[in-house]
């Protein structure tokens, strides 16, 4: 039987925030798009088990509102191996299309040779096979990861390797959680702040019990980029 979000509700405001840690559990999730105050349409952010250990975790903007009658679209996906608590790449792609154009990069970290390498309509800066290290996550998996880890007052590091880019994460965990409204309801969340970033600020709200973030900011030189805002989510029970 599905998991509502009113459900979830009610039992993070009854529960203590603590560390937020807890299996993967499949889940869909939908979310309100803002940029600068306007709603610019929606977006689903969906974990989904293909194997025993295996997991595809997919971001879609879609074509809705404002974003639909811009053309554009945008899809994010990660596959990846959940091993002993660690998330590990297989695959990551990312398409974004516009009204007369469409763009799309294929990533393969491949673990047994040591390194990850971009391809299709990537920039030639971004096409040279990258060495891994253990730990490397995509985007889409920091952001589980965060949730994952964090407790009052944490400082968490990541190593971001995505589309050919690699970059040092750096989060500061609140010590206190604060009320985050999404739809209709109201989470006691940790702020989780990402820092050290040179312009490019993240800010994700993520609540006990409840698998995907309450809301996700991002900010380009101290101005929204994109606000994602949790309406509703279902999972497994």
């Amino acid at each position: 039987m599905p998991r509502l979000i009113a459900l979830a509700a009610l039992l993070v405001l009854l529960a203590p925030v603590t560390a937020l840690a807890g299996a993967l559990e499949p889940f869909v999730a939908h979310y309100q798009v803002f940029r600068g105050g306007r709603e610019l349409g929606q977006a689903t952010l969906r974990l989904t088990r293909t194997d025993a250990a295996r997991w595809r975790v997919d971001l879609v903007m879609d074509g809705k509102g404002l974003i639909g009658l811009a053309g554009l679209r945008a899809e994010q996906s990660t596959v990846f191996d959940a091993i002993d608590g660690r998330y590990v790449p297989v695959s990551q792609s990312t398409v974004r299309r516009m009204l007369f154009s469409r763009r799309q990069t294929v990533g393969v970290y491949d673990w047994a040779r040591g390194i990850a390498r971009w391809s299709g309509d990537v920039k030639k800066t971004r096409t040279r096979p990258i060495p891994l290290r253990p730990g490397d996550m995509s985007g889409l998996l920091i952001n589980l990861a965060v949730i994952r880890d964090a407790a009052p007052g944490a400082t968490l590091r990541y190593r971001f390797v995505d589309d050919g880019r690699v970059r040092d994460h750096e989060y500061a965990v609140a010590v206190e959680p604060e009320a985050v409204a999404a739809g209709d309801l109201e989470f006691s969340a940790l702020r989780v702040d990402r820092v050290r970033a040179g312009g490019d600020d993240t800010t994700i709200w993520v609540a006990q019990g409840v698998p995907t973030p309450i809301r996700i900011l991002q900010r380009e030189d101290g101005e929204d980029s994109y606000d994602l805002r949790l309406i509703e989510y279902t999972g497994a029970p």
